[in-house]
């Protein structure tokens, strides 16, 4: 089997959620780290912007602006960024991701005290339970090697009536939209990410990834199972992703 072939294949286990693809996120997000944003802006044709500031208004920070927030599988820390530059923040985000050198990559945007990077596995954080007034998590959720294990992570670290949001790619349901986006995702994404990264599988990894990732209402229900309550969830540019809304609720704390 060619080297081009064994990646390929090696993707596709990964992207199903196989045994390799903890390794494999944390290696492919470790070698795209330097143009990681140029090629977000690029390949979404910037309207991930609006997404994550849509995204960021539904984690509620105006409830708390002194508290400690979580941005979960940060990469280069484009969320903490934009939560930590809201009107009147005063509080602290923790940037967390397990491929380090996608916070450093990001560590040049930071300026102040307001975001704090942590190198940490999103279903092993190294943060005490209920802390947190808020998390995050944006195109990120879908390579965690555990998703449920994330899920309850995610609740154990909130404090009672803390947010969880979730802003990740889905499939439309519209049929002409749905042929559209699978078209350029299967096939110009991938070019294009080739080229400009320079990495022959993470944009073939990409568009697997969100064909085998849970769609909108199975989320919302593994939500729900990790103990999440007022589950809410809405989808963006129809369909193409959608944001996830749960809380922590103020009755009950769930020890680790």
């Amino acid at each position: 089997m060619l080297a081009t072939d064994m990646d390929r294949a090696t993707a596709s286990a990964a992207a199903a959620g196989g045994a390799e693809k903890r390794a494999y996120v944390q290696r492919i997000f470790s070698e795209i780290a330097p143009r990681y944003d140029l090629l977000n802006h690029v390949l979404s044709l910037n309207i991930d912007r609006r997404w994550r500031r849509k995204a960021i208004a539904r984690l509620g920070v105006e409830r708390d602006q002194a508290g400690r927030y979580l941005d979960l599988c940060a990469g280069t820390m484009d969320v903490a960024l934009e939560i930590s530059s809201l009107p009147g923040f005063r509080g602290l985000v923790i940037g967390a991701d397990f491929a380090e050198p996608m916070l450093r990559a990001g560590a040049k945007k930071v300026t102040g005290g307001r975001i704090a990077p942590v190198t940490a596995d999103a279903v092993e954080l190294p943060l005490q339970s209920g802390q947190l007034a808020g998390a995050i998590v944006a195109f990120g959720i879908r390579n965690v090697a555990g998703l449920e294990t994330s899920l309850r992570e995610a609740f154990r670290v909130l404090a009672p009536g803390g947010r969880f949001v979730i802003l990740e790619f889905s499939t439309p349901r519209m049929r002409v939209v749905r042929a559209l986006y699978q078209s350029y995702f299967h096939r110009v994404l991938p070019l294009i990410g080739r080229l400009i990264s320079g990495h022959r599988t993470a944009y073939t990894y990409l568009p697997r990834s969100v064909a085998n990732f849970p769609v909108e209402e199975e989320l919302a229900k593994k939500m729900t199972d990790a103990g999440f309550t007022k589950v809410t969830w809405s989808s963006l540019s129809f369909g193409v992703a959608a944001i996830h809304v749960g809380e922590r609720p103020i009755t009950a704390i769930r020890a680790k």
